[in-house]
Order: structure tokens, then C-alpha cells, then sequence
């Protein structure tokens, strides 16, 4: 297979347009992403992707993030409303796996019926007393064995669906008690408490085959976000053990600096195997393209792993997850 572009990509609306069908023709991302400005009804959102995949000529993967809660670009009345995913941990105790499990298989079925194959999750940040509400209530809980559990839920279910899981936000995010979206956040733990609990977590989950940096700065470690440093790369590939395909978080999220071109240059030279750009502005896409550049021969290998594993849908009864996991959480308070 052809390296393609070192890209995930977003675009502007409901439609492409003949300018950004050739766009994506000469930069031919790896994949696509998603947001709810891109989404009205299953009919237009199944030509959409199916028009960015004819923009490429192949089955690239397209990518969203539908967690529940805050966090999910597909909403009613044509798709399922979920609760923030820590409320429904908590509310269904002993129960957790298997609901959260149930869950991400209905998410994937609903993902797959539009042509969407990839989803931001599981988030597998443990929650802190700091975590910043951004990001709190889409964590699964507070402790190492239950967020671990989870997330290997939420991944099983994704993959029984057809659906790549990226696990979410390497080597950890939990401890950052500023927005990433606006600012950059440091986090100031010893290197040996980070290895037994925060990056824990992402080290019994390795096996994943796809994962998305963090825009964290961890002091103790070195003194650039995690998605721009080098060290921390280093981390999540020889310590945590991860070697699946690394992506980063959104490049135009302001918790980096330098242009957009610059960002991607940065993340590429640290290690990272794709640089996610998800706004769709042409004249950010056109800075974050040729720094990028092209998969690596690593990047490459990975890139094919994970596609590996994307695979048809296991058949299943809907209305029997459904009556299930309602039966699961009858009482509960959450869904």
C-alpha cells in the first residue's frame, strides 16, 4: 500500500464542495473526522462520507467523537442521547463493564450505518480532584482498576461493532486542571507516581490500535506538551508499551503554540503518526499538510495493524442490547 498523507482531517459542513473534494484529492489524509457541524440526518451524513472516501479513492477511516454526555457529535431526534459517561459508571456499580460495553455497541451500530468506523474512545483519563470540568464527567471513574475495566469495555464493544476504538488522551490526562482547548496545562507529579497510576492505565490497555496524545506538559518529565516532546513519545513507546498508531489531539487547539504548520513539524519530529486537524479551514489544512508530510514506514506499519482491525459488525439483536441495558440500569438514574 502507497503511504498516504501523515493526516486526519475535518471539513466545513453537510457537503463538499468541489474545491475540497480536490483538496483532499492532492492531500490525500490517512483519514477523516467528524464534528456536529458536519451532521443534520443519516441520509446526508451517509453521502458525506461517502463522498470524502470517493475524494480519496479508498476506504479511509472517518472518525467522530461520540462518547455521551457533552462529547457526542451525533444527537437526537436520529440518534441516541447518552449521559456523560461518569454518571453511568457510577450509577451502575458492579454492573459498569457490561453496560458500558452494551452502550458502545449501539453507538457502533449507529456509527456504522452512516459510513462513520472510528470513534474518539474510550477516554481512559483518570479522574482527579483537578481534572477540569471539561473533561471530568467523560472520565469513568477515579481509580486504576475500574478505569482500566471500562475502557476495555467500551473498546471490546466499538470493535464487536466495527468500529476503531482511540483510546484517549496519552499518557494521561486527568490531572490537567486547565481547558487544552484554550490553555496549556502543566502538570507538576513525580515521575514515579505518573508511571503507577496515570500512565498505568494506558500501559494495561497497550494492545488498543489507535491512540490520541495529550496537550499536556508533564514538568517532571520534560518541559513540552506531550504531543510536541520527543521524551514523552519516547514514554508512551518504550514504557507504557504502546505501538499502535499515535494521532495527535487537534493541532488547533490553543494549548500549543507556533503556527499551525509549525504544530504539525513539532508532533511529527517527536514521534507522532498522524496529526489531527479538525476544523476544516483551508488555510490551516493547507499550513498542516505538507509539514505533516507522509506516513512514515513505522507510521505505515501501524496504520495497516489498525486498519486490520476494523472488520464487519458481529451480528446482533438490537432490541436485545437495548432491553438489556435498560434492564441494567432500571432505577439507576443514568443511560
Amino acid at each position: 500500500m502507497t503511504a498516504t498523507g501523515a493526516t486526519i482531517l475535518g471539513c466545513l459542513g453537510t457537503t463538499l464542495s468541489a474545491t475540497e473534494k480536490a483538496f483532499y484529492r492532492e492531500a490525500d489524509p490517512w483519514g477523516f473526522i467528524l464534528f456536529a457541524r458536519n451532521v443534520e440526518t443519516p441520509d446526508q451524513l451517509r453521502r458525506l462520507t461517502g463522498d470524502l472516501r470517493g475524494a480519496v479513492g479508498r476506504d479511509a477511516p472517518i472518525f467522530v467523537d461520540q462518547e455521551g454526555g457533552r462529547v457526542q457529535r451525533l444527537r437526537a431526534p436520529h440518534w441516541r442521547e447518552w449521559a456523560p459517561p461518569l454518571d453511568v459508571v457510577a450509577a451502575a456499580g458492579p454492573d459498569a463493564q457490561r453496560v458500558m460495553n452494551l452502550r458502545f455497541q449501539l453507538i457502533a451500530a449507529e456509527l456504522r450505518a452512516v459510513g462513520i468506523d472510528g470513534n474518539c474512545a474510550p477516554t481512559a483519563d483518570l479522574a482527579t480532584d483537578v481534572t477540569h470540568p471539561f473533561l471530568r464527567n467523560r472520565c469513568y471513574g477515579n481509580d486504576l482498576t475500574t478505569v482500566v475495566e471500562v475502557a476495555r469495555e467500551v473498546a471490546n464493544g466499538l470493535l464487536a461493532g466495527g468500529v476503531l476504538p482511540v483510546m484517549k488522551h496519552m499518557p494521561g490526562h486527568g490531572r490537567a486542571s486547565l481547558d487544552t482547548h484554550h490553555e496549556l496545562p502543566r502538570v507538576t507529579a513525580d515521575a514515579e507516581e505518573l508511571a503507577a497510576t496515570d500512565f498505568a492505565v494506558f500501559r494495561a490497555l497497550r494492545d488498543l490500535p489507535l491512540a490520541m496524545t495529550a496537550h499536556i506538559v508533564f514538568a517532571a518529565l520534560d518541559d513540552r506538551p506531550a504531543t510536541a516532546s520527543d521524551k514523552m513519545v519516547k514514554i508512551i513507546r518504550q514504557d507504557i508499551g504502546f505501538d499502535g498508531l499515535l494521532m495527535t489531539d487537534d493541532l488547533s487547539m490553543q494549548a500549543l503554540s507556533g503556527t499551525l504548520g509549525e504544530r504539525a513539524a513539532d508532533a511529527r519530529a517527536a514521534g507522532c503518526d498522524v496529526m489531527l486537524h479538525c476544523n476544516g479551514k483551508p488555510e490551516e489544512m493547507e499550513q498542516v499538510v505538507p509539514a505533516a508530510g507522509r506516513l512514515s514506514p513505522q507510521a505505515q506499519r501501524r496504520a495497516e495493524a489498525a486498519l486490520a482491525r476494523r472488520r464487519a459488525p458481529d451480528h446482533v439483536d438490537i432490541a436485545a442490547l437495548e432491553a438489556e441495558l435498560s434492564a441494567l440500569m432500571e432505577g439507576r438514574g443514568a443511560a
